[in-house]
């Protein structure tokens, strides 16, 4: 039996969808709390606000689907359940994505990377409060070819972006 969507789950969908697929920039402040928190490995390529894997606020979130979109042009969130309980909404998704302009300083692979994931919103007043993403780091690296040798020459340009990233 299928269940009805929750409110907190039709507001997640909308934002998955709008801000992340359609890149609706202009729907962040409808979708997104002032005091938006995002928790995502990959904050670290970009030029955010937040510290290490975090993202704070409207503009952070927006910067940072610009740099994933830069390095990603097609980046794509398929959502293949949704859960809630309360405000938190879990979802079971799928990130498709191919590696054709700069990321973290890696100059584009060409390579096509699809994996599914796990994330987490917290819906408050109707708006995105905080979003967690659980992607595989490894499949993903290991799909981009960053286990390999070709990597080795990125590697002291990567490990001093980690080093001055505001903590």
């Amino acid at each position: 039996m299928e269940h009805a969507p929750s409110e907190s789950e039709r507001v997640a969908r909308d934002y998955l969808e709008s801000v992340w697929n359609e890149r609706g920039y202009d729907e962040i402040r409808s979708l997104v709390s002032e005091s938006f928190v995002m928790y995502d490995p990959a904050a670290l390529a970009a030029d955010v606000s937040g510290t290490w894997d975090e993202i704070h606020g409207r503009d952070g979130l927006e910067t940072f689907i610009r740099g994933v979109v830069a390095g990603f042009p097609d980046f794509q969130v398929t959502v293949h359940r949704m859960l809630s309980e309360d405000d938190a909404v879990m979802y079971d998704g799928r990130l498709r994505m191919t590696h054709e302009g700069t990321f973290f300083g890696v100059p584009p692979t060409g390579r096509r990377v699809e994996v599914r994931y796990m994330g987490q919103i917290e819906v408050a007043d109707g708006m995105i409060e905080e979003h967690r993403v659980y992607p595989p780091i490894l499949k993903i690296a290991k799909q981009l070819g960053f286990t390999s040798l070709t990597v080795v020459p990125y590697l002291p340009r990567l490990a001093w972006g980690l080093l001055t990233r505001r903590r």
